[in-house]
């Protein structure tokens, strides 16, 4: 039985990452390979200051350096840049162990846009950071591009999956009574970079339905609560219901590379309505399974038009499946 290791930064969150990282870890399992996540909830960690949810692991190199050692990995990937990470790729780097990475997130973006510091000197870091790696793994041809034009090397396209076993239409799903049709739906961290008031400040019929909580929760409510209903964060059947009831996706993120969730709602046969920009745009085709464009207002109302049929279609070509086998012909033995 084949044993891999993968050091991340987040995992008792709910977030695309978490969520690639669990169904990954699954799939693995599925295929005899034995899992170990190294995370933050490990070890002693601190709330990060721009968002609490998030632990920063305080470890060093010698403690990661030991626990994998005693793991005895095939495998090391390394998922996220942050502490654990880091220790992680220090230890690599000092016993030469071959590793992988991922590049999940624009997470220079994310930075300047949280605290204002300049996005370029957290590329520099970033750069480093990913230096080494035998591949680092993304999830969209337009960051592929972006990447390597940033002199990133070894850079390996591997598209995200969905598990449409899972979330599929459920035809049953009942629309709770403070729930008008048309609903438009948000899914996803409410926070300052997924641009949520852009999709709330639009004039929709119906309903405007947000899931999911974040930093920037209370501050929507406060100014979007007498048209917008607030859910919370929702998993398991009571999500795929909600989305079941959807009848367009607004995904109004600009800064996202992928978006794991547009796939999770074109599964449950849910048109997307997003900015023309990389994540929708390597995923959706304009006026098949949702529209994309300048208007994000526009683009919902002509999500309305379109065939749930396409959309689940699209979703079956991005399983869960898939990433997991191509992941796998990525990695290398340390």
């Amino acid at each position: 039985m084949k044993k891999i290791l993968i050091a991340t930064d987040v995992w008792k969150n709910i977030n695309g990452v978490v969520t690639s990282i669990k169904q990954l870890k699954e799939g693995l399992e599925k295929r005899n390979f034995t899992v170990k996540i190294v995370h933050p909830g490990e070890f002693k960690n601190v709330p990060l200051f721009t968002d609490p949810d998030i632990k920063l692991a305080i470890l060093g190199r010698r403690k990661m350096e030991k626990i994998i050692k005693e793991f005895s990995p095939d495998y090391i990937h390394i998922a996220t840049e942050g502490p654990v990470g880091f220790a992680a790729r220090l230890a690599c780097s000092k016993n030469k162990w071959k590793f992988t990475t991922h590049y999940h997130t624009q997470l220079p973006e994310y930075i300047e846009i949280r605290t204002g510091l300049s996005k370029n000197a957290i590329y520099h870091y970033m750069r480093w950071f990913h230096k080494k790696s035998e591949k680092t793994m993304v999830s969209s041809p337009m960051f592929k591009h972006l990447l390597e034009k940033k002199k990133f090397k070894n850079v390996a396209l591997i598209p995200l999956g969905v598990d449409t076993n899972f979330f599929k239409k459920n035809p049953e799903a009942k629309i709770p009574p403070d729930l008008k049709k048309p609903i438009f739906t948000f899914l996803g961290r409410v926070t300052a970079e997924k641009n949520i008031e852009a999709f709330l400040k639009c004039k929709l019929p119906g309903t405007k339905l947000v899931i999911g909580e974040g930093t920037a929760l209370k501050s929507l409510k406060k100014h979007f609560k007498n048209d917008t209903v607030f859910t919370g964060c929702k998993t398991g059947q009571e999500l795929v219901d909600l989305l079941s009831i959807s009848d367009v996706f607004v995904f109004p993120s600009k800064t996202d590379t992928f978006g794991l969730v547009i796939l999770e709602a074109l599964a449950c046969g849910v048109p997307v309505a997003a900015y023309n920009v990389q994540g929708p745009k390597d995923l959706i085709k304009n006026g098949v399974d949702g529209f994309l464009g300048p208007n994000l207002e526009k683009n919902a109302l002509n999500c309305l038009k379109l065939k749930p049929a396409n959309c689940i279609k699209k979703a079956l070509k991005f399983s869960s499946a898939k990433w997991c086998d191509l992941f796998i012909k990525n990695l290398s033995r340390i």
